[in-house]
Protein backbone atom coordinates (compact mmCIF):
# COMPACT_ATOMS: atom_id res chain seq x y z
CA UNK A 1 0.00 0.00 0.00
CA UNK A 2 1.45 3.43 -1.15
CA UNK A 3 0.54 4.87 2.55
CA UNK A 4 3.54 3.25 3.96
CA UNK A 5 5.61 4.52 1.22
CA UNK A 6 4.86 8.52 1.03
CA UNK A 7 8.05 9.41 2.34
CA UNK A 8 9.59 7.79 -0.28
CA UNK A 9 7.58 9.56 -3.39
CA UNK A 10 9.11 12.66 -4.39
CA UNK A 11 8.10 13.00 -7.79
CA UNK A 12 4.79 11.88 -9.50
CA UNK A 13 3.25 11.53 -12.41
CA UNK A 14 -0.27 11.05 -13.30
CA UNK A 15 -1.09 9.97 -16.84
CA UNK A 16 -4.81 12.00 -17.93
CA UNK A 17 -8.03 10.90 -18.69
CA UNK A 18 -8.42 11.46 -22.24
CA UNK A 19 -11.67 13.83 -22.81
CA UNK A 20 -12.56 16.92 -21.16
CA UNK A 21 -15.15 15.79 -19.04
CA UNK A 22 -13.43 12.84 -17.87
CA UNK A 23 -10.37 15.18 -16.86
CA UNK A 24 -12.56 17.41 -15.35
CA UNK A 25 -14.01 14.61 -13.50
CA UNK A 26 -10.32 13.00 -12.44
CA UNK A 27 -9.86 16.58 -10.61
CA UNK A 28 -11.56 15.79 -7.12
CA UNK A 29 -8.64 12.39 -7.36
CA UNK A 30 -6.04 14.80 -8.17
CA UNK A 31 -6.47 16.89 -5.32
CA UNK A 32 -6.59 13.67 -3.28
CA UNK A 33 -3.06 12.70 -4.61
CA UNK A 34 -1.93 16.17 -3.34
CA UNK A 35 -3.39 16.26 -0.37
CA UNK A 36 -1.37 12.32 0.26
CA UNK A 37 1.99 13.57 -1.30
CA UNK A 38 2.15 17.67 0.23
CA UNK A 39 5.89 17.84 -1.03
CA UNK A 40 6.18 15.69 -3.89
CA UNK A 41 6.60 17.27 -7.49
CA UNK A 42 3.25 16.35 -9.88
CA UNK A 43 3.76 16.29 -13.71
CA UNK A 44 0.55 15.41 -15.57
CA UNK A 45 0.92 13.64 -18.86
CA UNK A 46 -2.17 14.92 -21.01
CA UNK A 47 -3.13 14.85 -24.68
CA UNK A 48 -2.69 18.66 -26.15
CA UNK A 49 -6.91 18.88 -26.58
CA UNK A 50 -7.34 17.97 -22.75
CA UNK A 51 -4.07 19.95 -20.97
CA UNK A 52 -6.06 23.28 -20.54
CA UNK A 53 -8.46 21.57 -18.44
CA UNK A 54 -5.60 21.51 -15.91
CA UNK A 55 -4.10 24.86 -16.13
CA UNK A 56 -3.71 26.87 -12.82
CA UNK A 57 -4.68 23.96 -11.16
CA UNK A 58 -3.16 24.29 -7.50
CA UNK A 59 -2.83 20.91 -7.01
CA UNK A 60 -0.50 20.30 -10.31
CA UNK A 61 3.26 21.59 -10.66
CA UNK A 62 4.00 20.79 -14.55
CA UNK A 63 1.91 19.59 -17.72
CA UNK A 64 3.54 17.48 -20.62
CA UNK A 65 2.03 16.70 -23.70
CA UNK A 66 1.43 13.39 -25.22
CA UNK A 67 1.76 14.52 -28.71
CA UNK A 68 0.56 11.51 -30.42
CA UNK A 69 0.15 13.22 -33.67
CA UNK A 70 3.31 14.55 -34.24
CA UNK A 71 6.68 13.64 -31.75
CA UNK A 72 5.29 10.61 -30.11
CA UNK A 73 3.46 9.39 -33.00
CA UNK A 74 3.11 5.49 -33.33
CA UNK A 75 5.73 2.91 -31.68
CA UNK A 76 9.06 4.72 -32.29
CA UNK A 77 7.04 8.16 -30.28
CA UNK A 78 5.94 5.68 -27.47
CA UNK A 79 9.79 4.83 -26.98
CA UNK A 80 10.71 8.55 -27.69
CA UNK A 81 8.17 9.60 -24.65
CA UNK A 82 9.26 6.72 -22.51
CA UNK A 83 12.63 7.73 -22.81
CA UNK A 84 11.84 11.59 -21.94
CA UNK A 85 10.21 10.08 -18.82
CA UNK A 86 12.51 8.42 -17.66
CA UNK A 87 15.33 11.21 -17.83
CA UNK A 88 12.23 13.06 -15.01
CA UNK A 89 13.51 10.03 -12.49
CA UNK A 90 10.01 9.51 -11.19
CA UNK A 91 9.12 7.53 -8.32
CA UNK A 92 5.44 6.95 -8.86
CA UNK A 93 2.98 6.54 -11.44
CA UNK A 94 -1.12 7.28 -11.01
CA UNK A 95 -2.72 5.72 -14.20
CA UNK A 96 -6.26 7.22 -14.49
CA UNK A 97 -6.07 6.19 -18.01
CA UNK A 98 -7.11 2.45 -18.40
CA UNK A 99 -5.60 1.90 -21.61
CA UNK A 100 -3.06 -0.82 -21.63
CA UNK A 101 -0.35 1.95 -23.39
CA UNK A 102 -0.87 3.85 -20.35
CA UNK A 103 0.81 0.75 -17.95
CA UNK A 104 3.21 -0.13 -20.97
CA UNK A 105 4.88 3.74 -21.05
CA UNK A 106 4.84 3.46 -17.46
CA UNK A 107 6.69 1.03 -17.84
CA UNK A 108 9.27 1.53 -20.04
CA UNK A 109 10.07 5.00 -18.35
CA UNK A 110 11.52 2.90 -15.55
CA UNK A 111 8.98 4.38 -12.82
CA UNK A 112 9.50 1.62 -10.25
CA UNK A 113 6.05 2.00 -8.96
CA UNK A 114 3.00 1.97 -11.28
CA UNK A 115 -0.87 2.33 -10.21
CA UNK A 116 -4.04 1.74 -12.19
CA UNK A 117 -6.89 -0.68 -12.23
CA UNK A 118 -6.09 -3.74 -13.66
CA UNK A 119 -8.31 -3.28 -16.73
CA UNK A 120 -6.93 -4.34 -20.88
CA UNK A 121 -4.72 -7.08 -19.60
CA UNK A 122 -1.92 -5.06 -17.81
CA UNK A 123 -1.75 -6.39 -14.56
CA UNK A 124 1.38 -7.39 -14.43
CA UNK A 125 2.99 -3.83 -15.68
CA UNK A 126 1.50 -2.23 -12.22
CA UNK A 127 2.67 -2.98 -9.03
CA UNK A 128 0.17 -1.24 -7.31
CA UNK A 129 -2.41 -3.10 -8.41
CA UNK A 130 -6.27 -1.59 -7.77
CA UNK A 131 -9.46 -4.09 -8.71
CA UNK A 132 -13.07 -2.39 -9.40
CA UNK A 133 -15.73 -3.98 -7.53
CA UNK A 134 -19.21 -3.77 -8.52
CA UNK A 135 -20.60 -0.73 -6.83
CA UNK A 136 -17.59 1.57 -8.33
CA UNK A 137 -18.10 0.40 -11.62
CA UNK A 138 -22.08 1.05 -11.47
CA UNK A 139 -21.53 4.91 -9.40
CA UNK A 140 -20.55 8.13 -11.08
CA UNK A 141 -16.97 8.35 -12.88
CA UNK A 142 -15.60 10.76 -9.91
CA UNK A 143 -15.95 8.47 -7.46
CA UNK A 144 -14.62 5.86 -9.97
CA UNK A 145 -11.52 7.85 -9.71
CA UNK A 146 -11.71 8.23 -6.25
CA UNK A 147 -11.45 4.18 -5.95
CA UNK A 148 -8.70 4.38 -7.21
CA UNK A 149 -6.49 6.71 -4.33
CA UNK A 150 -8.80 4.55 -1.41
CA UNK A 151 -7.96 1.03 -3.59
CA UNK A 152 -3.78 2.45 -2.59
CA UNK A 153 -4.89 2.74 0.66
CA UNK A 154 -4.66 6.78 0.50
CA UNK A 155 -6.96 9.57 1.95
CA UNK A 156 -9.83 11.33 0.13
CA UNK A 157 -10.23 14.95 -0.03
CA UNK A 158 -13.87 15.32 -1.22
CA UNK A 159 -16.05 15.04 -4.14
CA UNK A 160 -15.77 18.85 -5.55
CA UNK A 161 -14.35 19.63 -8.85
CA UNK A 162 -11.49 21.59 -9.38
CA UNK A 163 -11.57 24.45 -12.43
CA UNK A 164 -9.61 27.46 -12.13
CA UNK A 165 -10.38 30.55 -14.24
CA UNK A 166 -7.70 32.99 -13.21
CA UNK A 167 -8.69 36.85 -13.18
CA UNK A 168 -6.59 37.73 -16.42
CA UNK A 169 -8.97 35.14 -18.30
CA UNK A 170 -11.94 36.31 -16.99
CA UNK A 171 -10.89 40.01 -17.92
CA UNK A 172 -10.58 38.53 -21.75
CA UNK A 173 -14.37 37.04 -21.35
CA UNK A 174 -15.82 40.16 -20.44
CA UNK A 175 -13.32 42.14 -22.94
CA UNK A 176 -14.71 39.12 -25.68
CA UNK A 177 -18.23 40.09 -24.93
CA UNK A 178 -17.71 43.92 -25.55
CA UNK A 179 -16.42 42.46 -28.86
CA UNK A 180 -19.13 40.92 -30.08
CA UNK A 181 -21.83 43.20 -28.87
CA UNK A 182 -23.06 41.24 -25.88
CA UNK A 183 -24.33 43.73 -23.28
CA UNK A 184 -25.14 43.27 -19.98
CA UNK A 185 -28.00 41.02 -18.86
CA UNK A 186 -29.03 37.77 -19.15
CA UNK A 187 -26.39 35.59 -20.69
CA UNK A 188 -27.44 31.81 -21.68
CA UNK A 189 -25.37 29.24 -23.16
CA UNK A 190 -26.73 26.67 -25.53
CA UNK A 191 -24.21 23.63 -26.34
CA UNK A 192 -25.69 21.67 -28.76
CA UNK A 193 -23.06 19.46 -30.21
CA UNK A 194 -21.51 16.25 -28.48
CA UNK A 195 -18.56 14.42 -29.35
CA UNK A 196 -18.38 10.62 -30.23
CA UNK A 197 -22.01 10.70 -33.00
CA UNK A 198 -25.08 11.96 -33.06
CA UNK A 199 -27.01 10.09 -30.12
CA UNK A 200 -26.44 12.36 -27.53
CA UNK A 201 -27.59 15.77 -29.47
CA UNK A 202 -30.83 16.81 -28.75
CA UNK A 203 -32.57 17.85 -32.00
CA UNK A 204 -30.73 21.35 -33.50
CA UNK A 205 -34.74 22.66 -34.12
CA UNK A 206 -35.61 22.06 -30.93
CA UNK A 207 -32.60 23.96 -29.55
CA UNK A 208 -33.76 26.71 -31.85
CA UNK A 209 -36.79 27.12 -30.68
CA UNK A 210 -35.98 27.28 -27.24
CA UNK A 211 -33.79 30.05 -28.07
CA UNK A 212 -36.06 31.68 -29.56
CA UNK A 213 -38.20 31.28 -26.59
CA UNK A 214 -35.64 32.35 -23.61
CA UNK A 215 -35.08 35.76 -26.01
CA UNK A 216 -38.44 36.53 -26.35
CA UNK A 217 -39.69 35.57 -22.50
CA UNK A 218 -36.85 36.29 -20.85
CA UNK A 219 -34.55 38.87 -22.64
CA UNK A 220 -32.07 37.32 -22.85
CA UNK A 221 -28.96 36.94 -25.01
CA UNK A 222 -27.39 33.21 -26.03
CA UNK A 223 -24.03 32.10 -27.14
CA UNK A 224 -23.84 29.28 -28.82
CA UNK A 225 -20.38 27.04 -27.87
CA UNK A 226 -18.36 23.79 -29.32
CA UNK A 227 -16.02 22.65 -30.90
CA UNK A 228 -14.78 23.13 -34.70
CA UNK A 229 -16.37 20.52 -35.80
CA UNK A 230 -19.42 21.85 -35.01
CA UNK A 231 -19.32 25.14 -36.54
CA UNK A 232 -22.24 24.48 -39.18
CA UNK A 233 -24.59 23.11 -36.52
CA UNK A 234 -23.76 26.57 -34.41
CA UNK A 235 -23.84 28.35 -37.42
CA UNK A 236 -27.50 27.51 -38.68
CA UNK A 237 -28.69 27.28 -35.28
CA UNK A 238 -28.05 30.85 -34.91
CA UNK A 239 -29.75 31.86 -38.10
CA UNK A 240 -32.54 30.03 -37.03
CA UNK A 241 -32.22 31.63 -33.73
CA UNK A 242 -31.93 34.38 -35.25
CA UNK A 243 -31.66 38.58 -33.41
CA UNK A 244 -29.83 37.91 -30.40
CA UNK A 245 -27.74 34.58 -30.74
CA UNK A 246 -24.23 34.28 -31.56
CA UNK A 247 -22.12 31.41 -32.89
CA UNK A 248 -19.14 30.60 -31.44
CA UNK A 249 -18.22 26.49 -32.46
CA UNK A 250 -14.66 27.13 -33.05
CA UNK A 251 -14.15 30.39 -32.59
CA UNK A 252 -12.46 30.34 -29.58
CA UNK A 253 -9.70 28.74 -27.02
CA UNK A 254 -11.04 25.72 -25.36
CA UNK A 255 -9.70 28.12 -22.02
CA UNK A 256 -11.90 31.53 -23.27
CA UNK A 257 -14.92 29.12 -23.82
CA UNK A 258 -14.64 28.10 -20.37
CA UNK A 259 -14.17 31.65 -19.13
CA UNK A 260 -17.11 32.48 -21.38
CA UNK A 261 -19.11 29.89 -19.98
CA UNK A 262 -18.33 31.37 -16.42
CA UNK A 263 -20.27 34.39 -17.74
CA UNK A 264 -23.53 32.69 -18.47
CA UNK A 265 -26.28 33.17 -15.94
CA UNK A 266 -27.63 29.40 -17.24
CA UNK A 267 -25.97 27.12 -19.54
CA UNK A 268 -28.43 24.67 -21.66
CA UNK A 269 -26.25 21.49 -23.18
CA UNK A 270 -26.49 18.10 -24.16
CA UNK A 271 -23.84 15.03 -22.49
CA UNK A 272 -20.02 16.87 -22.75
CA UNK A 273 -17.35 17.89 -21.95
CA UNK A 274 -18.66 21.15 -21.75
CA UNK A 275 -21.25 20.35 -19.10
CA UNK A 276 -18.73 19.58 -16.64
CA UNK A 277 -17.24 22.34 -17.50
CA UNK A 278 -20.12 24.49 -15.92
CA UNK A 279 -20.48 21.66 -13.43
CA UNK A 280 -16.73 22.79 -12.03
CA UNK A 281 -17.67 26.64 -12.22
CA UNK A 282 -20.84 25.83 -10.58
CA UNK A 283 -23.32 27.92 -13.23
CA UNK A 284 -26.61 26.84 -13.01
CA UNK A 285 -27.22 24.69 -15.99
CA UNK A 286 -29.99 21.98 -17.65
CA UNK A 287 -28.67 19.18 -19.07
CA UNK A 288 -30.53 17.10 -21.80
CA UNK A 289 -29.34 13.42 -20.98
CA UNK A 290 -30.38 10.65 -23.78
CA UNK A 291 -28.33 7.40 -24.51
CA UNK A 292 -26.21 8.04 -21.64
CA UNK A 293 -26.11 6.87 -18.25
CA UNK A 294 -26.79 10.06 -15.45
CA UNK A 295 -25.94 7.53 -12.86
CA UNK A 296 -22.42 7.90 -14.05
CA UNK A 297 -21.77 10.72 -15.78
CA UNK A 298 -24.24 13.27 -14.79
CA UNK A 299 -23.01 16.45 -13.89
CA UNK A 300 -22.40 17.35 -10.09
CA UNK A 301 -22.95 20.48 -9.15
CA UNK A 302 -26.11 21.71 -6.68
CA UNK A 303 -26.74 24.30 -9.55
CA UNK A 304 -27.96 21.32 -12.34
CA UNK A 305 -30.84 19.69 -13.44
CA UNK A 306 -31.21 16.68 -15.79
CA UNK A 307 -33.91 16.28 -18.72
CA UNK A 308 -34.12 12.48 -18.96
CA UNK A 309 -36.90 9.93 -19.94
CA UNK A 310 -35.47 6.42 -19.71
CA UNK A 311 -38.85 5.22 -20.09
CA UNK A 312 -39.00 6.61 -23.75
CA UNK A 313 -37.00 3.53 -25.01
CA UNK A 314 -36.54 -0.32 -23.32
CA UNK A 315 -32.40 0.12 -23.90
CA UNK A 316 -31.91 3.43 -21.82
CA UNK A 317 -29.02 4.06 -21.79
CA UNK A 318 -27.53 2.48 -24.53
CA UNK A 319 -24.59 4.17 -24.12
CA UNK A 320 -24.25 4.23 -27.95
CA UNK A 321 -22.67 6.80 -30.09
CA UNK A 322 -25.31 6.67 -32.97
CA UNK A 323 -28.80 5.45 -32.26
CA UNK A 324 -29.10 1.77 -33.10
CA UNK A 325 -32.84 1.27 -33.60
CA UNK A 326 -32.64 4.57 -35.99
CA UNK A 327 -35.32 6.70 -34.24
CA UNK A 328 -33.63 8.25 -31.54
CA UNK A 329 -36.62 7.93 -29.30
CA UNK A 330 -34.97 8.39 -26.11
CA UNK A 331 -33.97 12.42 -27.49
CA UNK A 332 -36.95 12.78 -29.83
CA UNK A 333 -39.27 12.40 -26.58
CA UNK A 334 -37.86 14.93 -25.34
CA UNK A 335 -40.01 18.19 -25.66
CA UNK A 336 -38.83 22.16 -25.71
CA UNK A 337 -41.90 22.14 -22.86
CA UNK A 338 -39.88 20.05 -20.76
CA UNK A 339 -36.58 21.64 -21.05
CA UNK A 340 -37.96 25.42 -20.91
CA UNK A 341 -39.41 24.19 -17.59
CA UNK A 342 -36.35 23.14 -16.24
CA UNK A 343 -34.69 26.34 -17.49
CA UNK A 344 -37.55 28.62 -15.61
CA UNK A 345 -36.71 26.76 -12.66
CA UNK A 346 -32.65 27.35 -12.91
CA UNK A 347 -33.29 30.77 -13.61
CA UNK A 348 -36.39 31.28 -10.19
CA UNK A 349 -33.47 29.45 -8.06
CA UNK A 350 -30.35 31.92 -8.68
CA UNK A 351 -32.38 34.87 -8.12
CA UNK A 352 -32.89 33.51 -5.04
CA UNK A 353 -29.24 32.62 -4.11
Amino acid sequence: MLQKEKQHIDRILIRAANWVGDAIMTTPAIRAIRRNFPSAHITLLAKPWVAPVFEHNPDIDEVMFYQTAGRHSGWMGLLRLSRDLRKQHFDLAILFQNAFEAALLSFLAGIPQRMGFTTDARTALLTERIRTWRPLKRGHLIDYYLGLIQGAGLNLHGRQLTLVISQDEHLEARRYLAQIAIAEGLLIGLNPGATFGTAKRWLPDRFAELGRRLIAEQKAQIMIFGGPGEADLGRQLAADIGKGAVNLCGQTTLRLAMALIGQCGLFITNDSGLMHVAAALDIPQVAIIGPTDPVATGPVNDHSSMVYLPEACEFSPCLQSHCPIVDHRCMTAIPVDLVMQAALAQLAQSKGR
